[in-house]
């Protein structure tokens, strides 16, 4: 059995950075020729791609685990791993990306629109590229990164001008097939169209897309039938079609009675915010089959009570197509009107104003964190985050070089400044991190302020000479030695050696 599918999670881990190289160079004559560890490749990205060609969401729904491919290891020799190759996941136009808390992320109504639905991870560095005056040969590099994960939600939204409304079997897919080129399944029992189908009508000079979508029947706002299904894919549509079957053989149905519950379920929805209700929008009404006798009576007896609601009445027939070119002219008319008013608002719509980051933005924040052992620092930020898990702990140099890194972003004056000591824990990252003490690194440009505050330990434990102690050490010294001498002459004087012993 076919399912109606327009809403799917999908699962979605980008692949993950390889990692970098330690290698030695090793030449004729030279053992040690320097570093030559190459870089890992990076991770493949997940896009999600609006593709006019794409037409449903099923494949995702029964495929909703999606990866990427992970970037290979760097070499030596300079070799670089190979990137991870894009995964590019197509969706039909007009789907409507959400994260796992349902926030819309991105509305895909452009055809070619990609959106990055997970960033693949970070090749680490080789040996290589960590070299430098200080450090000639590197004995580590770094780990490459783990790639974006995470659950999106895909939920299609038919994007079309007019959408065709109406009882199922009222006629709606053979409207479309007769009005376009479209080639939608037709058949007379209820639920024919399991999926929404898109026609292009070309009247005279004008263009316009119709949708054929799930039919409607009473109780839909409520998830009856397909119900909240079929109701979604109306709300793109700028104006409706109410498709009446003048030949149907169910008792307790007529067109007025049809009407009714379909306006009932159309006042029900709730449209997100900011788009115009559905019973607001323009409406016309088609009374279908009047290639029949009894219908096309019947259509002659309920039209001066439609016309009399206000609403525009055409006598159609798919069989015949007669109506069908009258229809087709007003229903262009329509859309113009409402594509003239798309275009005022568009020109009102205040301007998007990118705002560059803050200059005294570090890229990164100290939180302390109070606990039954004491406050705990917590390090939140991109970089330190990722520094950390390039970072092969096993690898005392590696742990060195992180250490040499966080001190120069400024992590100790923000861990000294938060009120942290040494021996304070501190947390990088979110969750359980990595946690460790910290010692507080002494560096020649007395960068970090130790002690309580206007004191300064290193200060207080300074032993360097004053200029004055440094003559009275030298008086001393040549003193001690003219004394030295005198000694010497006395006991030379006195017998005690002479200049040949």
């Amino acid at each position: 059995m076919v399912t109606f599918v327009d809403r799917v999670q999908v699962h979605l881990q980008a692949g993950r950075g390889g990692n970098g190289c330690v290698s030695i160079r090793r030449e004729k004559f030279k053992p040690l020729a320097g570093p030559d560890g190459g870089a890992g490749g990076h991770g493949g990205d997940i896009v999600i791609l609006a593709d006019p060609q794409v037409t449903t969401l099923l494949d995702y729904h029964r495929r909703p685990h999606r990866s990427a491919e992970n970037g290979g290891y760097g070499a030596g020799d300079y070799r670089a791993g190979t990137n991870g190759a894009e995964l590019v996941l197509p969706v039909p136009v007009g789907t409507v990306v959400k994260d796992e808390a349902g926030e819309t992320l991105i509305d895909l109504t452009e055809p070619g629109t990609r959106f990055l639905a997970a960033k693949g991870g970070l090749g680490g560095l080789g040996n290589h590229a960590l070299a430098s005056s200080k450090r000639k040969a590197p004995g580590f590099a770094l780990l490459g990164t783990e790639g974006g994960s995470g659950t999106l939600t895909l939920e299609l939204k038919t994007i079309a001008d007019v959408a065709l409304v109406g009882y199922p079997s009222a006629g709606k897919s053979s409207l479309i097939a007769a009005m376009s080129a479209a080639k939608p399944k037709i058949a007379d029992y209820p639920f024919t169209t399991l999926h929404p189908n898109l026609g292009v009508v070309q009247v005279a000079d004008h263009r316009f897309t119709v949708a054929d979508v799930p039919g409607l029947i009473e109780g839909a706002s409520e998830g009856r039938g397909l119900g909240l299904d079929f109701l979604r894919h109306v709300e793109r549509c700028s104006a409706l079609l109410h498709v009446l079957d003048c030949a149907t053989l169910e008792p307790g149905r007529d067109p007025l009675s049809d009407l009714e519950v379909i306006l009932r379920e159309l006042a029900a929805y709730p449209v997100p915010d900011g788009q115009t209700p559905l019973l607001e929008r323009p409406q016309l009404i088609a009374l279908n089959k009047i290639d029949v006798p009894e219908a096309r009576e019947l259509a002659a007896f309920v039209r001066p009570d439609l016309e009399a609601r206000g609403y525009r009445v055409f006598e159609i027939s798919t069989v015949s197509h007669e109506g069908l070119r009258e229809l087709s002219f007003a229903l262009a008319e329509l859309v113009e009107e409402a594509r003239a008013r798309e275009l005022a608002e568009a020109v009102d719509q205040p301007r998007i104003v990118l705002q560059p980051q803050a200059v005294d933005d570090g890229g990164f924040r100290v939180v302390p964190e109070g606990g039954s052992y004491g406050t705990l620092y917590r390090i939140l930020g991109a970089k330190p985050e990722r520094w950390v898990e390039q970072t092969d702990f096993a690898n005392d140099e590696a742990v060195g070089y992180l250490a040499d890194r966080l001190q120069k972003l400024g992590v100790e004056d923000a861990l000294v400044k938060a009120g942290a000591t040494a021996g304070s824990t501190v947390v990088i990252g979110p969750g359980s991190g990595v946690v460790f003490d910290w010692e507080p690194t002494v560096t020649s440009a007395a960068e970090v302020q130790l002690g309580a505050r206007g004191t300064d330990l290193r200060v207080e434990q300074n032993g360097r000479r004053t200029n004055k102690e440094r003559r009275t050490e030298y008086h001393e010294r040549m003193d001690a030695k003219t004394e030295a001498r005198a000694e010497l002459e006395r006991e030379r004087e006195a017998g005690m050696w002479d200049q040949q012993s």
